[in-house]
Order: C-alpha cells, then sequence, then structure tokens
C-alpha cells in the first residue's frame, strides 16, 4: 500500500500517512498506528493550583477529582482572572479552558456572602425613583454568574465542573437550553441560582418570560464564542450581554476571532487582557493522521471498515441525515452505532452518548456541531467522513476529544 509520511513539526510524534489504493485497505494497519509510542519529550513541571493562588477549599475539590497541576492555559490566566481582569483565550476545545473559567467564577463570586448581596439590592429599592418597580425587579431571580455556550451539550459539562467547586461555597447552579421542559429551569432559577450556564436562545425566552433578571450578574463568560457565531447567536449574545453590568467581569474563550467574534470583543472587552495557549499545531503533537484517496463507489467500504475495529470510534459526517444514515447502514452491517445529531430529542442525545461513553457501542455518527462540547475518555479513531467545509475549524474538533496519547483521525 502507497503510504507517505512527513512530520508536522520537527521532533514531533505527529505523522501523516497517505493511502492511495484504497481496494488494499487493512484495518489492522490502522489499529496498529493506535500503538504507536507517545511523545516522550520532557515536560516541565506544571504548577498546581495552590501556587497558582486558587483558595483551599477549591484546591480540596479539585484535588479530590485527581486534578493537582494546572494545564497551560490555566497556569496562564488565573494570575489574571482571580484578579478580576477581562480575559481573551485564545484555546481550543480541550484545552483545559473550562476549568480555567471555573475557578475564577466560583472563587470570586464565593468573596460575596449572601448578606452582602441582599443589603446590595435593598440599597438599590431604597434608592429607586418607583420603590414598587423596584421591588418588583428585585422579587426576580437575579443570578450573579453567568456561562453562554453554543450546545446543550457543552452546557451540561460546563456545569460539571463548576457544579462542584460552586458546592464548596454553598452556592448552586442551574442549566438553561432548549428542547427540554421549562418547568426544572424556572424552579432552579427561583431557587436562587447563583450561576447560570445557559443556550443563547432559552436564556432570551426566559427573559422575554419575565423569568430572570441579568442586573446582578457580576462576571460573564463565552465559551466556544467562534461557534456560536457559526450558529448565529451572536445577536442573542450581544442582548444578553447589554443586560448585564458593564462593570462586571467579562472572559471570553474562542479558538478564533472569525464571523464578528472581533466585534464582540471589541465592544464588551475592549481592554481584555489576551490569553493564547494550546496551537493547532500542538493539539495534534501525538496523532497520526490517515488521508485516504476514495472513490464514491468504495466510500463507504473504506468507512465500514474503519467502524469495525476496535475501541471507541467517532465519525463526523457534514448534515444530520448523513449521520442518521450512515448509523443505521451501520447497524444493517451489524457494527452496533449511535448517532449524535440535532434531530434527536435532549433525551435521545444523552442515551446515545451514555451507551458510547460506558462502551456499550463502539461507534458514534455524529455532526461537529453535536458533538461540540462532547468528553469522551479512550477514543482511539476519530473519522471525518467528508472534507469539512471550513477545515482550519472543523477539524480542530476531533483534536479536541480526550483520548490515549495515540490516535489516528482521518
Amino acid at each position: 500500500m502507497p503510504k507517505r509520511h512527513h512530520d508536522f513539526a520537527a521532533g514531533s510524534a505527529a505523522r501523516s500517512v497517505m493511502h492511495t489504493d484504497t481496494d488494499t485497505v487493512d484495518i489492522d494497519d490502522i489499529d496498529a498506528a493506535l500503538d504507536a509510542s507517545a511523545d516522550d519529550k520532557e515536560q516541565d513541571a506544571a504548577p498546581t493550583f495552590a501556587e497558582l493562588g486558587v483558595p483551599k477549599p477549591l484546591v480540596h475539590v479539585l484535588a479530590m477529582d485527581g486534578k493537582v497541576t494546572a494545564f497551560p492555559i490555566q497556569a496562564d490566566t488565573l494570575a489574571d482572572s482571580l484578579n478580576g481582569v477581562d480575559l481573551l483565550g485564545r484555546g481550543q476545545t480541550g484545552s483545559g479552558k473550562t476549568l480555567a473559567f471555573a475557578i475564577p467564577l466560583v472563587a470570586r463570586l464565593s468573596e460575596h456572602s449572601v448578606t452582602e448581596v441582599a443589603m446590595k439590592e435593598f440599597e438599590q429599592i431604597r434608592k429607586a425613583s418607583d420603590e414598587k418597580a423596584a421591588r418588583e425587579q428585585a422579587s426576580l431571580p437575579r443570578p450573579r454568574g453567568l456561562v453562554l455556550a453554543p450546545t446543550r451539550e457543552l452546557v451540561n459539562q460546563i456545569d460539571e465542573v463548576i457544579q462542584p467547586l460552586a458546592e464548596a461555597y454553598g452556592m448552586s447552579t442551574v442549566t438553561v437550553y432548549g428542547g427540554v421542559s421549562y418547568a426544572r429551569q424556572v424552579a432552579g432559577l427561583r431557587a436562587g441560582a447563583d450561576i447560570v450556564v445557559a443556550c443563547p436562545g432559552r436564556l432570551e425566552d426566559l427573559l422575554r418570560q419575565g423569568k430572570l433578571s441579568l442586573d446582578a450578574v457580576e462576571i460573564t463568560i463565552l465559551d466556544e464564542a467562534d461557534e456560536m457565531a457559526d450558529m448565529g447567536f451572536l445577536p442573542p449574545v450581544t442582548r444578553l450581554l447589554e443586560q448585564t453590568d458593564s462593570r462586571g467581569q467579562r472572559m471570553l474563550f474562542s479558538a478564533t476571532l472569525d464571523h464578528g467574534v472581533d466585534a464582540l470583543v471589541k465592544r464588551f472587552l475592549p481592554d481584555a487582557k489576551v490569553h493564547a495557549v494550546s496551537s493547532v499545531v500542538s493539539q495534534v503533537d501525538t496523532m497520526t493522521h490517515h488521508v485516504f484517496e476514495v472513490s464514491q463507489g468504495n466510500k463507504h467500504e473504506v468507512i465500514r471498515l474503519l467502524a469495525s475495529g476496535t475501541g471507541k470510534r467517532i465519525l463526523f459526517t457534514r448534515t444530520k441525515f448523513q449521520a442518521k444514515k450512515m448509523t443505521k447502514k451501520l447497524i444493517d452491517e451489524g457494527i452496533p452505532a449511535v448517532d449524535l445529531q440535532g434531530n434527536l430529542s435532549q433525551k435521545q442525545r444523552d442515551r446515545n452518548l451514555l451507551a458510547f461513553e460506558k462502551g456499550l457501542v463502539r461507534v458514534l455518527v455524529a455532526t461537529d456541531v453535536a458533538a461540540r462540547g462532547i468528553d469522551v475518555h479512550d477514543v482511539t479513531l476519530v473519522v471525518q467522513t467528508d472534507p469539512p467545509a471550513d477545515p482550519n475549524r472543523s477539524c480542530i474538533v476531533p483534536a479536541a476529544l480526550r483520548a490515549p496519547a495515540n490516535r489516528v483521525t482521518w
């Protein structure tokens, strides 16, 4: 089988393999690449969270979860974020940025007790020209922390990180996104949730219904801002930011500043401290890439061979229809698979993702957008079944999945 090898960077363990004779594709050859030796370059000792000034209660919670030392984006940003500085973080999904904003979010909100917040609200009512209207406004749920993310899966992933940190200080969180009942979300807000983790659309809907106010938000975080821009969320994100206190801390994390994200930064984070880590090259240092030249006639056979190997595999498609159709075809061929795409209900998406995470099925067929934010261990192979519409951005998604040091992507 003809192959071409080249290194992505000097000293990197990453390599690329070109397959031009697709009739002789051997899945064992692909699986063998997964056992290649990992990059053994010595890394500088990472600082601990305690050394970075993280409060002791949070250090304890992190240690209980096996997190003692910081990833580069955490080590790079915590000094500023813990001091209330506005941040623009340039890091890919999977670089550790969720903790990079979750830690300062909780730590800084914990500095103000419930009594202090209540006294501040009372003082605002006392000074208001229309006391009745002010009291009505104050009676609404008024979270102090807000995190915006593009998808339901990412919202849930973020909440799973923030929740145990918040509980260390007796604070609570609530998730807000579409596709599920309003009742649980409204109940969480009325119960006094300190932090809201939300998709922009449903949050705007609740605001229009008068279910909460954002005027007490002290810290606002935009995660995957470039993805929100791609999905058309910038107008609602702008309207939501306009309802938060401009004196509060704001943090924005994005892989790029394309598609209007730069305008958002200029307007709402004009003096933000910029931190950029985890370049695309560093994301793939320990990966092997295989590129297959296929025809329409033999393309599915190559996909079937790749899907039939051992270990967890994720197959990316461009559209929801393709994901559904490919999943059915693989099942018909005796390969257990589940799909993850936007036409599924939240319950179906959660069920399918759980089955994949627990190893009940080895193959997940997903659209890039639906898979944004999933956090799955031990993924051994990622397949891009079509060239992505924007290769500079879409190919980052597979690179972000948590997996062993060596992985093959296509």
